[in-house]
């Protein structure tokens, strides 16, 4: 199983906007990707591709979420995401 650790940049967190954009790049990928806090089980992981899952993580900017992902094409899927966890939606 591939794994990947993201710092949250948008400045207020992942709401509403960069929980849609994350949802909808996580939901157009070959593989299902789950998200959890840092430190979370790895079986309390929410899917990456739902908006409601996101908004529930409350992830606040700077902190750290796990992704994980499994089969061919994990690893490049979670490279992706994690680029846009990283970036700043708020200020585009």
């Amino acid at each position: 199983m591939a794994e990947r650790i993201a710092t949250i940049a948008s400045r207020v967190g992942l709401h509403a906007r960069p929980a849609a954009i994350f949802a909808e790049a996580a939901g157009d990928l070959p593989v299902e990707v789950t998200i959890a806090a840092e430190g979370e089980p790895a079986d309390e992981a929410m899917d990456a591709a739902s908006i409601l899952s996101l908004m529930s993580l409350g992830a606040k900017h700077g902190d750290r979420v796990v992704l994980r992902a499994e089969g061919e094409g994990a690893d490049e899927a979670l490279d992706s995401l994690v680029k846009i966890l990283e970036t700043d939606h708020d200020s585009e």
